[in-house]
């Protein structure tokens, strides 16, 4: 009411409502300092249950490490014994060479490719369909001798041996291509009996399965008829005014592999066991040797020629027998002891010569300049195209029914564009670049426009400089540009175009025989792996199937890694591919553990990339895992578990793959094992053991050599 007075509250009162005010609170605060002080005991409590769990894993897994390391060595003995069945099929391998008889030189021996070489060089006059057929043999011995230096252990080859073989190829290498210049020569002699009749000018194409030929000799010199056209193919060249009045001829020689751009140098690894290993091992061996004196026997024989009575000659007999039963199982234990101590040894080797595939290199080894290809960084692709202008040497003439021919003691002569000095010549102009269009080899997959480079002869090393205006039509696979200085051609692709890869799955498929996919921005490459071969199964390029030459086609593993980056299909990083590529970096030594269990597992097991790989440190390695043993079919509906690996410790871990966040906490109920084989053994069916430990020595060394060499666990 209007006239009415709000009631004053009494001092009394007031203090009355602080104190139950400050009551409350205290009972609040009470009750929250209970709260707090149960919810950490019952939160010590936890901790005291995990850690004492964690102890009692650990203790568990201690007591058991032992026992599963000696497990785990005895089963990846099958990597010395693949090692050395290899060693077995090269010895094997020259001997059916010695025995076929077939006249065709054995590339390893010196004296044989030495005569062969010499003998070539002594043949003259061969046209180019002769050494295109000799070039057969040429390209398998030189491809011999290369699968030698990639595929035998350092530590089989001496020094010598490997600079043997690389002076060998060398060797051939000049020797084919000065074949194919002498050739050339031969053909252009005849040039005006082989002239066209609507321009008069000399048009040649001669196509093999390793080498293109196209030449085009200036006759008629008319300068109307610049543009150079090679009938059933789209190469053409357009000639400045200056070349087309020139006496000179033109020659594309596109040799489908690459003579031009020298090797690596082999990697070096452990030439020969060290001294000391050596030293030890033959003494352990000449020990074992000398618990049987060489005149053994001899004492025996006189006791048998001595002895009189019948009864000491049935004690005779019988001390014999004994004696050749002691002896006998002396020779066998000596044996035994020999062959486990170079089983040990090769062991070691090969997990020396597997680390290195892993490595990283500390630093760049070569430094390039500006417009100097980087060969680590890029790849030539497609082989080699020869472009040169010659100077047309002399033609023969027929004279009363003998063709009368003028033979240059310097040979084939290269026409020099544009010459050294242009003083006698009015225009800046006057030497223009040509124009090229060549055709790009079909069996080559490039995943951008590729880039042209030029052969610097002087300073050894692929150049851009020179080349201007390039373009490619992917769907016609031409490639246009122009060009101011003649020599070797090549088609570059960015290395590492492929890395790092999206995703890849590892899946069983049959005894013996797996399946590994690998997907990067561009493609997915399928690769099967049986016994000791590998086959490319399939390419998809934007979802959509590309063929491909190499499908199909089983090959061992080196070999078929070396043709996969000849089709531009490179998925195989080198010790310098880090300075290119931004990876996953893990320790070498835990992903070349990891890998090698993964293949002792392959056989019945799946395994997958996991996006917490990455979110790991570099000491461990995440990934899925699987049992599949349905045989040829993809993974339906799958139930992933996720194992993480350190090297000397397995888990499984709480998350799965779709979890919001990255936790190294162990599954419930699960416990860790000193080896990611005997982790998955932990959920493994009786079927699947049974497949792993029937799998072939072969086998599992092939699958492990390509995981390593593709580093999924590194390079995804």
């Amino acid at each position: 009411m209007p006239g009415s007075k709000k009631k004053k509250i009494t001092k009394a009162e007031r203090l009355k409502l602080l104190q139950e005010e400050e009551e409350r609170r205290q009972k609040e605060e009470e009750e929250a300092r209970v709260k707090y002080e149960k919810e950490e005991m019952e939160r010590l409590e936890m901790e005291r249950i995990e850690k004492e769990k964690w102890r009692q894993l650990e203790a568990k897994d201690l007591e058991r490490r032992n026992e599963e390391l000696e497990e785990l060595y005895l089963l990846e003995g099958c990597f010395p014994e693949a090692e050395k069945l290899k060693q077995e099929n090269r010895l094997l391998s020259q001997w059916k060479h010695y025995i076929e008889c077939d006249g065709s030189p054995d590339p390893s021996v010196a004296q044989e490719i030495n005569t062969f070489i010499s003998l070539w060089k002594e043949e003259t006059n061969e046209t180019f369909e002769e050494v295109i057929a000799k070039s057969k043999l040429v390209l398998y011995l030189i491809e011999k001798l290369k699968s030698i230096l990639l595929e035998t252990p350092p530590y089989d080859l001496q020094d010598k041996n490997i600079t043997q073989y690389q002076e060998s190829i060398l060797e051939l290498q000049e020797l084919l291509h000065l074949k194919f210049n002498i050739a050339t020569e031969i053909l252009l002699r005849h040039a005006s009996t082989l002239a066209d009749l609507d321009s008069g000018n000399m048009e040649k194409v001669i196509q093999d399965e390793n080498v293109t030929l196209y030449v085009w000799a200036n006759l008629k010199k008319n300068p109307r008829y610049r543009s150079v056209r090679f009938s059933e193919t789209k190469t053409r060249f357009e000639l400045p005014r200056i070349l087309a009045t020139s006496d000179i001829a033109l020659r594309l020689l596109h040799t489908h592999y690459d003579h031009v751009t020298p090797p690596f140098p082999v990697r070096g690894l452990l030439r020969e066991p060290t001294s000391t290993e050596s030293h030890f091992a033959e003494g352990e061996v000449n020990v074992v040797e000398t618990v049987i004196p060489e005149d053994f026997e001899e004492e025996h024989k006189q006791q048998e020629n001595e002895s009189i009575s019948v009864h000491e000659e049935e004690i005779k007999v019988e001390e014999q027998v004994d004696t050749e039963v002691r002896m006998s199982s002396a020779q066998e234990e000596s044996k035994a002891t020999k062959c486990d101590l170079e089983m040990k040894l090769l062991s070691e080797t090969v997990s020396a010569a597997q680390l290195l595939l892993i490595e990283n290199t500390s630093e760049k080894l070569y430094f390039f300049e500006d417009d100097e290809v980087d060969t680590c960084q890029f790849t030539m692709l497609g082989g080699v195209y020869h472009l040169d202008i010659l100077e047309l040497p002399p033609q023969c003439k027929p004279v009363k029914g003998w063709m009368i021919m003028e033979i240059l003691k310097e040979g084939l002569q290269k026409y020099i564009y544009p010459p050294g000095t242009t003083e006698d010549f009015e225009t800046e102009n006057a030497f223009p670049p040509v124009e090229v269009m060549l055709e790009v080899h079909e069996n080559v997959i490039f995943f951008e426009n590729p880039m042209v480079a030029r052969w610097d002869a002087e300073g050894r090393h692929w150049k851009t400089d020179g080349i201007s205006n390039v373009s490619y039509k992917s769907g016609e696979r031409l490639i246009t540009f122009s060009l101011e200085t003649f020599g070797p051609l090549t088609l570059i692709q960015d290395t590492h175009i492929n890395m790092p890869y999206q995703s890849w799955e590892l899946r069983p498929l049959d005894v013996n025989k797996v399946l590994l996919t690998v997907i990067t921005v561009f493609t997915e490459i399928q690769i099967q792996i049986k016994e000791d071969l590998c086959m490319l199964a399939s390419i998809k390029l934007n979802n959509k199937k590309h063929p491909s030459v190499l499908e199909g086609k089983w090959m061992n593993p080196i070999s078929f890694i070396i043709a996969l980056k000849e089709a531009g299909l490179n998925i195989f990083p080198t010790g310098h591919s880090h300075f290119y590529v931004v990876i996953n970096h893990k320790v070498p030594l835990v992903e070349m553990k990891a890998c090698r269990q993964m293949a002792l597992l392959s056989s019945a097991f799946a395994f997958g990339w996991s996006r917490w790989n990455a979110h790991c440190d570099s000491q461990k390695v995440v990934l899925k895992v699987m049992e599949h043993l349905a045989k040829e079919e993809p993974i339906q509906n799958p139930d992933w578990t996720l194992l993480m690996f350190s090297g000397d410790r397995a888990q499984r871990l709480k998350i799965d793959e779709y979890s919001e966040m990255f936790s190294e906490a162990l599954k419930e109920e699960t416990e860790f094992h000193s080896t990611l084989y005997h982790m998955v053994k932990d959920f493994a069916s009786k079927e699947a053991m049974e497949k792993i430990r029937s799998a072939k020595c072969q086998f599992i060394n092939s699958v492990c050599h390509m995981l390593l060499s593709i580093r999924l666990l590194s390079y995804s």
